[in-house]
């Protein structure tokens, strides 16, 4: 108190600053006051810190934190200039899908605002001038706040946060945009269209099932019987390589009675099946109704060694040549023969395929049982024989693929030497 009035310790006074009014870093109103336990007023012990803040300026520290405000808005601009690149890396730049970067205009008003404050300049208020009203005893005047600098800042601040803000919705945006592509792309090589906005059903991608009627049906090989039952095309003046190759494997004679090993060749050239041939000569000999009828003979076919004889399945030229050479001709019915000068036991490959008139088309199973065992029937020494008795079975013996009726007496084809076992 002084004259009844309480001291004041104004900013220019006599008294110098108080605490409360002490220096303090520009900007920070609300910092913490210097406590002053000692000394005179105006007066308070200085730290190396402190004496290093008393050194620098307002200006100074205008300046840090420009600098500051520089990087942070840099590192957002490098920030936006990555996701941009990362986007024209995935899609062309003039796209219809681009995303530009910030707009030139808010970069260009913040550029502004820190031109204008840098361009002010910069008076440190300890550069020597003279004490005066506004100063204090220790040559400090107290700090006010510019008009310009405050302006300044308020511009930086409002520039600031357009930029940041603009960033950040074009580093949304580009997000979006790359996960809605990706998902897009996604979806193509999933093959997956999506229509608008909606989402595509998880069945759209699957593969419609298929109705079981409208598989193709399985094809079951065909069986013995039915391979025998069907014709197979030969030509009637087909002549074929004249060379043979024999049948390869072994098929045992099945019974215990007198043993005749054969061979069966098939002439080169021919469209017939080997396997198919050589399985039904075995299976017609050894037959009960054929002549190893009661367990008389039995027969075995080899591929090597010496054969008893050699069944051949020739085409017609061939045959015609094979059976000349024991003095007969097939050439006129087109018929099979029996080569008693050779080993050979000639049947004929057109008669094989096509079958004959007398059986006709839906019994050439039958007609090729007796193709076999009339020609054998030769070789084993039976002679041809007619049937005597009109519209019973004709002996397998008689040329039944030439006629069935003979000095007017008609009989039915039969393939068997022992029909009725």
């Amino acid at each position: 108190m002084r004259g009844g009035h309480p001291e004041s310790h104004e900013p220019g006074g006599g008294w110098g600053a108080g605490p409360a009014y002490a220096r303090q870093p520009y900007g920070q109103q609300h910092a913490t006051p210097y406590a002053q336990p000692y000394g005179p007023p105006g007066r308070r012990p200085q730290s190396q810190s402190q004496g290093q803040d008393q050194g620098r300026g307002p200006g100074q520290d205008q300046e840090a934190r420009e600098q500051a405000v520089a990087r942070q808005v840099s590192a957002q601009r490098v920030a936006a200039q990555r996701a941009a690149d990362g986007r024209t890396a995935r899609q062309p730049a003039a796209g219809p899908g681009a995303m530009p970067g910030p707009r030139r205009e808010f970069v260009d008003a913040f550029d502004d605002a820190f031109d204008d404050e840098a361009s002010a300049p910069a008076v440190s208020p300890d550069a020597g001038a003279p004490e005066g009203p506004d100063r204090g005893p220790d040559g400090t005047a107290p700090e006010r706040p510019g008009p310009k600098g405050s302006k300044g800042r308020t511009f930086t601040g409002i520039a600031a946060a357009a930029v940041t803000t603009v960033l950040a919705v074009v580093v949304a945006g580009q997000v979006a945009d790359d996960s809605a592509d990706r998902e897009a792309a996604a979806a193509r090589a999933a093959g997956v269209e999506r229509d608008g906005g909606e989402g595509a059903s998880r069945s759209d991608a699957r593969p419609t099932p298929e109705h079981p009627a409208s598989r193709p049906p399985e094809v079951k090989p065909l069986s013995y019987a039915e391979k025998m039952a069907q014709p197979y095309p030969v030509a009637a003046d087909l002549k074929a390589t004249g060379a043979f190759d024999a049948v390869p494997g072994l098929a045992k004679a099945p019974g215990k009675g007198q043993k005749y090993r054969y061979r069966i060749d098939v002439e080169k050239g021919l469209a017939l099946d080997a396997g198919l041939f050589a399985e039904a000569v075995q299976k017609t000999l050894n037959d009960n109704r054929s002549w190893a009828h009661n367990g008389a003979m039995t027969f075995e076919r080899i591929s090597s060694g010496s054969p008893d004889f050699v069944i051949t399945l020739a085409s017609p030229g061939t045959t015609g040549e094979w059976c000349a050479k024991s003095g007969l001709d097939t050439t006129v019915d087109n018929v099979s023969c029996d080569s008693a000068s050779t080993d050979r036991v000639m049947i004929n490959a057109y008669r094989w395929a096509q079958g004959s008139a007398t059986f006709g088309p839906k019994n050439l199973l039958a007609y090729r049982q007796m193709l076999i065992n009339h020609e054998v029937g030769h070789r084993l020494g039976h002679n041809h024989v007619s049937c005597r008795t009109p519209g019973a079975l004709a002996p397998v013996m008689q040329q039944q693929t030439k006629t069935l009726d003979i000095d007017g007496i008609k009989c039915k084809p039969n393939p068997w030497a022992y029909p009725d076992s």
